[in-house]
């Protein structure tokens, strides 16, 4: 059974590479982190929380949108809703960030070697 887990392990490490491997995407990733960090302190400690679901929303849009419809109805458990809510906004994050190392990756212009 433990060899079973290995590949897979192996293979969602190397699906999920071109979301750290270059700064670009870690870049978004932290912006990602501070948007969902900033709504996770106004659902839970601010006394008015306002419109603060509003910029994880944005950053990791358009994968945000289905977090916004897994957490609607959840709203009669108030305390669950903001968790799940940056759960799914962290994973529409990690997507984005994927996609975008993807991106990189392609758009790189690769480097002249030097003859020998």
């Amino acid at each position: 059974m433990e060899r079973s887990s290995r590949p897979r392990r192996r293979s969602l490490r190397t699906l999920l590479a071109p979301a750290t491997d270059n700064w670009f995407s870690r870049g978004y990733l932290a912006l990602v982190a501070a948007s969902v960090g900033f709504f996770l302190y106004a659902a839970y400690l601010s006394p008015d929380p306002g419109f603060a679901a509003v910029y994880p929303l944005i950053t990791t849009a358009p994968f945000s949108f289905l977090a916004l419809l897994v957490t609607t109805p959840l709203q009669a458990v108030e305390w669950l809703s903001p968790a799940v809510f940056s759960a799914a906004a962290a994973a529409a994050g990690l997507v984005n960030a994927t996609v975008l190392g993807l991106l990189v990756r392609r758009v790189r212009v690769p480097q002249p070697h030097a003859a020998a």
